[in-house]
Order: structure tokens, then sequence, then C-alpha cells
């Protein structure tokens, strides 16, 4: 508990010292966030907002995770034991493995192009779909082996083993996933806020349940999670509304890979519907209106989707729509928490 404290408390202080160095850099780079023109008019004051700030989250993030896992590792376990750490069968590794992998060859790659280049699109959907399929098919093969191919279903205290098809089906979770937690950086302080509430309820699960046999992994997960709830909610000083500076695509493919590599490792992958349902419904509801518009020739279902921005549309201010978000996780963190149960 004292670690997980511990690394949240340093990425949080990490976070205030650097952020306002990031955000002077990025402002003499015009490294600035470039506005879609159809999307709300409230926005278009936006323009030039510093963009990229998650390539400081998620660096504090894996060094706090890192340094507290080191050092909680060390100090209770057998020098002896020291291959274990280095070993396939640490977690760490394959989370550092997807998060900066989504982080830098997608996100940030992303970002470049939209915010060096002035390029809105940024990365082909193609491009995005490939690198995220390479990295998810690489982390499932990685966690079929060492995790093992069974999920918990919440409620139950019971497993379902899905076989040979886990492997498919945790590569399309991190595609989805990631994606998601992409489509909810829409508005000031909104991704940041849901991360910090989220990110809470999966390090008090791995700290909390005996959901997988290794106590390393369980711990891996802990201290990743408080991590992140540190460098989210120091990102957020800056980032509520009006936001000095957005987290990007850098940001949010880091935040999507840590949930769901989390709830992989945790075999609670379920629990991602509950945890993550405001991302998840960011993603439904595009789907839901581009088909929609697609099969009724030009009639929506929302005003503007991802849904955020249909509330938006709809007269609520940006700091309600954060506040919405942040209670709805808030409680369904803990129906999740309790669907736990039968694992204490």
């Amino acid at each position: 508990m004292l670690f997980m404290i511990g690394a949240a408390a340093a990425a949080f202080a990490l976070m205030l010292a650097l952020m306002p160095i990031c955000i002077k850099k990025l402002r003499a780079l015009k490294f600035g966030q470039t506005m879609y023109e159809l999307g709300p008019q409230s926005h278009l004051n936006k323009k030039g907002t510093p963009n990229m700030g998650g390539i400081v989250m998620g660096p504090v993030t894996v060094v706090c995770t890192v340094l507290a896992f080191t050092v909680s590792y060390f100090c209770s376990r057998d020098p002896a034991s020291t291959w274990r750490f280095w070993s396939l069968e640490n977690a760490l590794w394959a989370l550092l493995f997807l998060s900066i992998g989504c982080m830098l060859l997608v996100g940030f790659s992303d970002d470049y192009i939209k915010d060096v280049k002035k390029d809105h699109e940024g990365l082909r959907p193609k491009q995005k779909i490939v690198r995220q399929l390479a990295l998810g098919l690489i982390f499932s093969v990685w966690a079929y082996f060492f995790i093992g191919h069974d999920v918990i279903i919440p409620f139950t205290g019971k497993t379902w083993d899905l076989g040979i098809f886990y492997i498919p089906l945790i590569t399309l979770t991190v595609l989805f996933m990631t994606n998601s937690s992409n489509l909810q950086d829409g508005l000031d302080g909104l991704l940041s806020t849901v991360t910090v509430v989220g990110m809470i309820a999966f390090g008090v699960i791995a700290w909390a349940f005996k959901c997988i046999p290794s106590t390393e992994n369980s711990a891996v997960c802990a201290v990743l999670a408080f991590a992140l709830v540190g460098a989210a909610a120091g990102f957020l000083v800056f980032n509520h509304y009006p936001a000095k500076i957005f987290m990007g695509d850098t940001g949010s493919m880091f935040i999507g890979a840590v949930m769901v590599g989390i709830a992989v490792v945790l075999r609670l992958e379920f629990l991602l519907l509950l945890i993550c349902f405001t991302c998840v419904m960011s993603s439904v509801s595009v789907i839901m209106q581009r088909y929609y518009f697609k099969l009724t020739h030009g009639k929506r279902i929302f005003k503007m989707s991802p849904i955020h921005h249909h509330f938006e549309m709809c007269g609520m201010k940006e700091t309600q729509i954060v506040c919405m978000y942040g209670i709805v996780t808030a409680v369904l963190s803990a129906v999740a928490i309790l669907s736990l149960l039968k694992w204490c």
C-alpha cells in the first residue's frame, strides 16, 4: 500500500513541476491543437492551445511505476529471485511494451502529423489500426502464455476459458479500448477525470483482490494504476476548464493501453464495461451514429458524436458533462469492486 501511495504522490508532484515547463516549450514550438471546423463552435477559441501533454504524463507514470515496483520487489523478495524480475513472467515489461508502444507508435505519431505538420487528419485510419493490432497481438500472445486464457465473470466467482479464441478477442479489445480512450478525450478535463476515478478502482482491485495467482503481477497493476492516478490528477490541474494544455493522442492512447493492459493482467476484461463505461459509450455512440446515418441516408441519432459532444450541443456546459461522467464512473467503479467480493 505504501508503494502505491508513494507512486501516486511522486507522479503528482512531478507533473506539477514539469507541466509548466512543458506548456512553455510547446507554446514556443507552436505545437498547438488544430480544431475540427465542423465541431462545436465553442471549441474554435481553443485553437492553438498546446497539445501533446501526454508526452510528459506517460513517461512520468512509467518512471514512477518502475521505481516504486522495483523498490517494493527487492525489499520483499530474496536476492536469489532476481531472475524473476527480469523474466517474461513479470507483467511489468508487457504492460510497458503495450502502453509505451501505443503512446509513441500511434499517439505521438498522430499528434506530430497534426500539430507539427498541421494536417488535421493525422495518421490515416489504416495506419493506426495496423499498429494497434500489431501491439495488441503481441500483448495478447504474451498474456495467453503467461496469464492464462480464462477470464473472470463478475458477480459469479467463476472464470470462462476462451481457449485459442482468447488471442484474437484480446487483440480486438486492445484496439477498441485504445480508440475509445482517444474518442473520450474531447472536452477539457474529461479523460483526465474519468482516468483518476477508474484507475483508483483498478488499483484497489489489484491490491485487495486475489484475481491472479501471481502476487508480483497484482502489485505491478496496483502500482501502475496509482502512478497513473497521480499523473492524471497532476495533469488535470492544467487540463481542467479552461484547459492550458491538452493531452493529445499521445496521452489518450497511453491511458487506453494502461486501462486494457491492467484489465487483461488481472483477468478482468469484463469490468472494462463498468469502470470504462464512458469510454466504451464514446465508441458505441460513434458506431451507432455512423451506421444510422448510412441506413437512413442522412439522419442522425445524436446531434454530434461522440456522445459528450451531443450533451454539449444540447446546452450542457463542459464542466457539467465532466462532473456527470466522473460521477457515473465512480458509481460503476463501486459496482465493479462489489462484483468481485467472492475473490476476497
